[in-house]
């Protein structure tokens, strides 16, 4: 592994990105009408506890109040607020608490009347922590509909569109139970492209996907759902509310993104006397694959000059995971490392940093990890080469095992993944 400088370095640039992604700047600064009625908060999300923080602290400084909220957040990541409540649930897996606050919101929601204003706040993760299957699905089906989506390898806008029509809340549900009152969304944004009815699987914004999209995500993954639950999403009750009516009242303002974050990072990187290269905001696709195609060009710059070195390539969006075996420890951006590893073995001087913007990737405590050149020989050199890893799905071990994985702590916001590599 490279020095301790460099490792600084790509910190730094994480650092910058992710203060790029604060929401209480863009909250301050759009701040709705104050209603002749009342003012009720809801929402979901890694970054909603820290949302609803900064709204607060911008609302009722100007004045208004408050008359009720709840927001959602993962266990661990509760904050301090004074007129809304936090609840804690569990991600990536929606648990008792992930329910019973779905069903409180939409109490709330139903309660509001045509002079009351609504606030959303919503960020990823929100699909998770803010869930209620329909009548005649359980809570448990529920959860085996979403570790089965989780396992097969599909995008988040898939998963997402299959979520939508297995909701009370999701897919704009949330919102139109808030009609006539106004909605007004806040969102930080999660999703390759920033499409806000996706974030949280939209439970305030109403989308376009239909139950029919659903069923070919269905049918493409090969998921074993329970006839019950394949008929509810063969019939007109799974559909979600379409855009347009009451939705044209709304409003959302999107916060946070991808791209804002990599271009944070760019300018810092360039005020380190780099280059900075910014590949993309919404790479998707098999996380391992696109470990080894992001090796492939800090190798070509290393032998043919593609970049000027010295350099950081940037990238940002959602790579997926097809787990293969069970058992195995990690997320997405460690994944992505293990094939990066492969592809870089033996290539001098490049570093890379894969980590997630709201600090935790998957289900353990770090954020991703770094990774360079000697990885998989060191790797090999304690027995433990990286197609065992691979293999496993146990991308976590192999990092732990050298000592380099990034644990930054949970950041408050969620723009998704954050890769660097560093070629000098």
């Amino acid at each position: 592994m490279d020095g301790a400088g460099d490792r600084e370095l790509l910190e730094r640039l994480y650092r910058a990105a992710v203060a790029a992604a604060d929401p209480a700047p863009g909250i301050a600064a759009n701040l709705p009408a104050a209603p002749r009625g009342r003012t009720i908060v809801v929402g979901a999300g890694k970054g909603s506890g820290v949302m609803a923080q900064a709204f607060e602290a911008a609302w009722l400084s100007a004045g208004n109040r408050i008359d009720g909220g709840l927001v959602v957040v993962k266990h661990g990541d509760r904050v301090d607020t004074t007129a809304v409540s936090i609840v804690e649930a569990a991600h990536p897996v929606p648990d008792e608490a992930s329910f019973d606050a779905a069903r409180q919101m939409l109490a709330l929601a139903e309660g509001a009347g045509a002079d009351d204003l609504v606030v959303a706040l919503i960020s990823g993760g929100g699909s998770a922590l803010l869930s209620l299957p329909p009548e005649g699905i359980s809570p448990e089906e529920k959860r085996a509909v979403n570790r089965q989506l989780l396992a097969c390898g599909a995008s988040i806008r898939e998963m997402n569109a299959v979520r939508k029509h297995l909701s009370q809340v999701k897919g704009g549900r949330l919102a139109a139970a808030a009609h006539p009152a106004r909605v007004v969304t806040f969102v930080v944004s999660d999703i390759p492209g920033d499409d806000v009815s996706v974030v949280a699987s939209g439970p305030s914004v109403p989308s376009a996907a239909t139950r029919e999209e659903a069923l070919a995500i269905v049918a493409r993954y090969g998921l074993d759902l329970p006839p019950h639950v394949l008929a509810h999403l063969t019939s007109p009750a799974a559909d979600a509310p379409r855009p347009g009516g009451a939705f044209d009242g709304d409003a959302v303002v999107t916060l946070a993104t991808a791209r804002r974050s990599l271009e944070a990072a760019k300018a810092a990187a360039q005020a380190e006397g780099l280059t900075a290269v910014i590949l993309s905001d919404r790479i998707e696709g098999e996380a391992r694959d696109v470990g080894r195609m992001h090796g492939a060009l800090a190798r070509e710059t290393v032998e043919q000059g593609l970049f000027p070195r010295p350099c950081v390539i940037l990238s940002g969006g959602e790579t997926t995971v097809t787990v293969r075996r069970t058992g195995g420890r990690g997320g997405r951006n460690t994944e992505f490392l293990l094939g990066l590893a492969e592809a870089l073995d033996g290539v001098p001087g490049a570093l890379a940093l894969a980590a997630d913007t709201d600090g935790i990737d998957g289900s353990e405590r770090n954020a991703g990890a770094f990774c360079d050149g000697d990885t998989a020989e060191r790797l090999r050199a304690r027995g433990k080469p990286l197609a065992g890893f691979m293999a496993a799905n146990d991308a976590y071990s192999a990092f732990e095992a050298l000592g380099t994985l990034f644990e930054p702590g949970p950041t408050g916001t969620n723009v998704n993944d954050f890769r660097a590599m560093l070629v000098r």
